[in-house]
């Protein structure tokens, strides 16, 4: 498979990027995505170029540290991680488009690397439950109903990859919010810090410079890990009500 790259390429945050046009050749259509720009630089630094730096680490589909839009789809055209996103999904002589994640509060570290340390920051800001050190009881020891905890398994899925980010047309984030809030707050252990909980990430999010919810739905149809759009309007419910009960 021979193959037409565009790849955006920045120096450094300060410095403008631009798109850069490489071919390929030789591409099995059993490689991952990732494997292709392995191979990629590989010709690059035999050529005495710089490589394209891009993000990856557990290259199986679980860290969300892969970070790109390919033709201008998060991930690319399947509804997976862009590690496992193989090379059967493009045809021989295709052009293939790749950026990085675009939104003001994810800035460009280099080339195709971006600082997604804002989701840290969220979490930082409430995800975290009580335990005092040496009396946590065992998991098990708490009863939870099944569909809480069906619940709360299905929200954390999520990996923070940034993908419902860059898929909306508004750059917001509350698609990752929503599912770091509800996966603890329908849980008995998150229980104490579930008001404070909501309204600090949700405050935290705001501070980060992402933007307004408008329930597009491009953040659920994008996310590799089916968070589904319900999970936003669940912590709208959820801010609500710690809203009220702080203003007594």
């Amino acid at each position: 498979m021979k193959l037409t790259l565009r790849v955006w390429r920045q120096q450094n945050p300060e410095t403008p990027g631009a798109m850069a046009t490489y071919e390929v050749d030789n591409i099995s259509a059993d490689m991952s995505f990732l494997e292709m720009l392995d191979t990629l630089n590989e010709e690059l630094t035999l050529a005495g170029d710089e490589p394209v730096a891009f993000d990856h680490d557990c290259r199986e589909g679980i860290c969300g540290a892969c970070s790109l839009v390919i033709n201008g789809d998060a991930h690319g055209p399947e509804r997976t991680t862009t590690c496992q996103l193989h090379m059967r999904s493009f045809a021989d002589g295709d052009t293939i488009d790749i950026e990085p994640w675009r939104a003001s509060a994810f800035p460009v570290i280099k080339d195709l690397v971006v600082d997604r340390s804002s989701f840290d920051r969220i979490i930082q800001s409430g995800g975290y439950i009580s335990a005092a050190t040496g009396t946590a009881p065992d998991a098990h020891a708490t009863p939870v109903p099944k569909p809480d905890a069906d619940f709360a398994f299905e929200h954390a899925e999520c990996i923070g990859c940034g993908a419902c980010v860059a898929a909306c047309p508004n750059g917001s984030a509350m698609l990752f919010t929503s599912a770091k809030v509800n996966h603890l707050n329908v849980l008995p252990q998150g229980a104490p810090e579930r008001e404070t909980r909501v309204l600090d990430m949700v405050a935290q999010m705001d501070e980060e410079g992402f933007g307004g919810c408008t329930l597009t739905g491009e953040c659920a149809t994008a996310c590799p890990k089916g968070i589904p759009l319900p999970s936003i309007a669940a912590m709208n419910k959820e801010w609500l009500r710690a809203t009220r009960k702080v203003r007594g």
